[in-house]
């Protein structure tokens, strides 16, 4: 297991590989698994959310205005997905995600939807998929300008096409990069901003 442990000022944006079954907060009543084993620099909070049952890409930074401009829809940050799910992704179904599906919570849509080979740096999830002989499976990469709950996974099931597996690559400017689960890199504050205004820009 890989911490991320730093005393003293801090100013920081930490990327984060959240592993599957991994809360997304720092403490948890029940023992479950939580950022707190990843993750020892004090008064850092998560920018935005990932599901207990969800994978990848997660922000976490003690800069309050940044922890809003990331988390806020109204941002408009992409966030990049990748998606294994029962079925192949068609012409018909990518147009409605891209055109908008009714959801619970009102009206959803994709800025991108295709399907995609098993992503080359995919790591092997613990426990694995339980593989069904008879329903084949594809992985999709959608891409959101929000970040609804549990957004991906009614979005694709109201195609129908369940999701088996949700990673979530990449947030604005920051990707895993090869980053495994449980590991973790940090920057600044200062090149956090930097980077958002140059996608921005």
């Amino acid at each position: 297991m890989h911490c991320t442990d730093r005393r003293g000022p801090q100013e920081v944006l930490i990327v984060v590989n959240k592993p599957y079954r991994v809360l997304c907060q720092f403490t948890d009543p029940d023992g479950r698994a939580t950022l707190a084993d990843y993750v020892k620099v004090p008064g850092v909070y998560p920018a935005g959310r990932l599901d207990f049952d969800s994978e990848g890409l997660l922000l976490l930074t003690d800069d309050g205005r940044l922890q809003a401009k990331i988390s806020q829809p109204e941002s408009g940050i992409m966030k990049r997905y990748w998606a294994q799910v029962e079925g192949t992704l068609t012409d018909d179904q990518i147009g409605a995600l891209l055109n908008g599906v009714e959801l619970k919570d009102g009206m959803a849509k994709a800025v991108t939807a295709k399907n995609i080979d098993a992503p080359a740096e995919l790591w092997e999830r613990d426990p694995p998929i339980r593989h069904r002989k008879n329903v084949a499976d594809n992985w999709i990469e959608i891409t959101l300008s929000e970040g609804r709950n549990r957004q991906v996974r009614h979005m694709t099931a109201a195609v129908g096409l369940p999701t088996l597996r949700l990673i979530r690559y990449s947030v604005g400017p920051w990707a895993l990069d090869g980053l495994l689960p449980g590991k973790s890199r940090e920057m600044s504050t200062k090149d956090a901003w930097n980077a958002l205004l140059l996608v921005n820009a």
